[in-house]
């Protein structure tokens, strides 16, 4: 295996003085009603050295922290011999045996019912495992290999989709370290199985799609075709796919009832989950595939240095997830739309939000795309239960990110004759190949020498990236023939969220800065009585009165406060609300040079490769 994020990772966690031997897992599932699974692990370690082991409190692909310690319960350990040792608790994630005789197997019970990217679930129909918050493992011995063993329900007919590296026996994998290992999500169900080989640098590599869900094989036919051609595309903008570990690369997917929607990107693999069902149109799921597979280029190998070593014990701070994770949500429709799996209509409603968003979000006041990324530790699946301002300072890296991309994409193809797929193929051929981490400056040094003007890629990372700033849209969706612009220029809007309980309707959030409630003096927690002496008991009253006034209509507004009752004048202001739409949907007229543009920028590219 090559030099890469694994192996630094496992630096990090240390080598020690250990003696060298496999780690051996056991998991079981005697408890699965009650969502329990029983964990055993084996270590061989110097007599001398006392054993700390440990919960991680962060994963993969997530940069906040996560206590996966509270689910873990009846640990013990014993000796080779099978003798009982003493266990200490010196922090809430570590657990100690000081005492051994160089052989020591811990078992514990884990309760598990959340399946999601993060989180483990167990139950009678599966096992979803994501390691970190699975398993326990040992300070000191991050370069051992492990080997682990499932023991199924009896009767339940499971098999096994994970990255990991199959054996003889078909319930017993390996990995080569224990980053690997932490890299490598699990599912044990009886899932549907599909799978075909991509060529790629004169060697086939396999991609597979498990899927655990409750409809008929003919669904996952279909479901399946449409990933394969997801991922023709992605492989054609690089003109390779990576070389994954082992010649496979797993789609993992639970598409059920029971589980809380996610995409989470490994090395080899990807976790799917969603409660949308097959059967309701495989449309509907495939944005988390087309992005979870850009993934496996775009940060598992172009690799952020500010993610190097990952730490398992700490929240895990980027400063280019803009990039990481922007650029790649801006190419999860486009691939959808290179495929042909949705109309040149609907990829124009695709990109509208995100530009609506940003354009309008007074968060660009307080922040760059650069310092957004900082904070994914407090958002991305982060718990805290005192109230923040994040509607008025924060705009997601995803979205932010996203419409950096399609600035420099537009960009690129009016000025440079060029595209953001050949800067991207530049960034993979520099870093991500040879998996050589990057920073923020080399991603600019590189936009310099792919256009050949740095004085060009100076000014769009000040501007864009390091600033606040965004391009003239307008004309820059003008080129395709697209047109940005106002969705309800007629509709009047209020400037605050609103949500409805047992006590009324009140403001949910800090009214939009500038907008007319937080011009009105309008707060979070304020619960409306009136508006335009209209009582407001729920929120359909509110838009009732809406209904009837226009864009500059002063309107009056009771409130309920903390200081007391009080009455304010807002001036109704027009929806921000943007959209963008192809020409021939608005009326317009476009030229040729508008559609060649359109299909070079939104035609397959996986067409022209073959």
């Amino acid at each position: 295996m090559r030099k890469s994020a694994i192996t630094l990772a496992v630096l990090a966690l240390g080598s020690g003085n250990s003696l060298s031997a496999q780690i051996e897992y056991e998991v079981s599932f005697p408890n699965v009603v009650h969502h329990e699974a029983e964990i055993a692990v084996t270590f061989t370690a110097l007599p001398a050295v006392p054993l700390e082991l440990r919960m991680s409190r962060s994963s993969p692909g997530r940069y906040a922290l996560h206590e996966f310690a509270k689910n873990v319960y009846s640990v013990r350990a014993t000796d080779g011999e099978g003798h009982p040792l003493v266990v200490e608790r010196p922090n809430p994630y570590q657990w100690d045996v000081p005492v051994h005789d160089a052989t020591v197997r811990v078992t514990y019970t884990l309760f598990a019912d959340r399946a999601d990217g993060t989180y483990s679930q167990v139950d009678p129909t599966h096992a979803h495992l994501n390691i970190p918050a699975t398993f326990m493992w040992a300070r000191g011995l991050g370069d051992r290999e492990i080997r682990i063993t499932f023991t199924p329900p009896e009767g339940s007919e499971w098999k096994v989709a994970t990255q990991l590296f199959p054996t003889d026996d078909p319930m017993t994998f390996t990995a080569p370290n224990l980053y690997y290992f932490m890299d490598s999500p699990t599912e044990l169900s009886d899932f549907a199985l599909r799978e075909w080989t991509v060529a790629s640098n004169g060697e086939d590599q396999t991609i597979r799609v498990a899927v655990h869900h409750d409809g008929s094989d003919a669904e996952v036919d279909v479901y399946a075709q449409m990933v394969r051609e997801v991922v023709e595309e992605e492989i054609a903008v690089f003109g390779e796919a990576p070389e994954f570990d082992g010649g496979t690369y797993t789609f993992i997917a639970d598409y059920l009832p029971y589980v809380s929607g996610d995409g989470m990107e490994h090395r080899n693999s990807t976790i799917l989950v969603s409660t949308r069902a097959l059967r309701d149109g495989p449309l509907r799921v495939l944005g988390t595939v087309s992005h979870e597979f850009f993934h496996s280029w775009n940060v598992e190998r172009i690799r952020p240095r500010t993610l190097e070593p990952f730490d398992f014990e700490r929240a895990n701070m980027s400063r280019e997830l803009w990039f990481a994770e922007g650029f790649t949500s801006y190419y999860t429709p486009l691939f959808i739309r290179r495929a042909g799996l949705t109309t040149v209509e609907q990829y124009a409603t695709a990109i509208s939000g995100g530009l609506s968003f940003v354009i309008n979000a007074p968060g660009r006041q307080y922040f760059t795309p650069i310092e957004m990324s900082m904070q994914a530790p407090f958002v991305d699946a982060a718990t805290a239960v005192d109230p923040t301002n994040r509607a008025n300072t924060f705009i997601s890296y995803y979205t932010w990110g996203s419409v950096i991309a399609l600035n420099l994409d537009l960009t690129l193809r009016s000025r440079f004759d060029s595209s953001l797929d050949g800067y991207m193929r530049a960034v993979w051929q520099r870093f991500g190949k040879p998996e050589v981490a990057y920073t923020v400056d080399d991603l600019e040094q590189t936009l310099g020498a792919f256009t050949g003007d740095d004085d060009f890629a100076t000014d769009f990372f000040a501007q864009f990236v390091r600033g606040r700033e965004v391009p003239d849209y307008v004309a820059l969706l003008a080129n395709a023939g697209f047109l940005l612009r106002p969705a309800q220029p007629n509709d009047p809007w209020l400037g605050m969220s609103l949500n409805s309980d047992e006590r009324g309707v009140r403001v949910a959030t800090t009214p939009s800065v500038g907008g007319p409630a937080y011009l009105a003096g309008i707060s979070r927690g304020d619960r409306v009585v009136s508006i335009a002496d209209r009582p407001v008991t729920e929120l359909s009253d509110v838009s009732a009165v809406l209904a009837q006034h226009e864009v500059g209509d002063p309107i009056a507004v009771a409130l309920e406060t903390r200081e007391g009752m009080k009455t304010v004048i807002v001036e109704l202001a027009a929806s921000r609300r943007l959209e963008v739409v192809p020409y021939e949907q608005a009326g317009m007229d476009i030229t040729e040079a508008m559609m060649s543009f359109r299909r070079s920028w939104l035609e397959s590219k996986a067409e022209s490769s073959r």
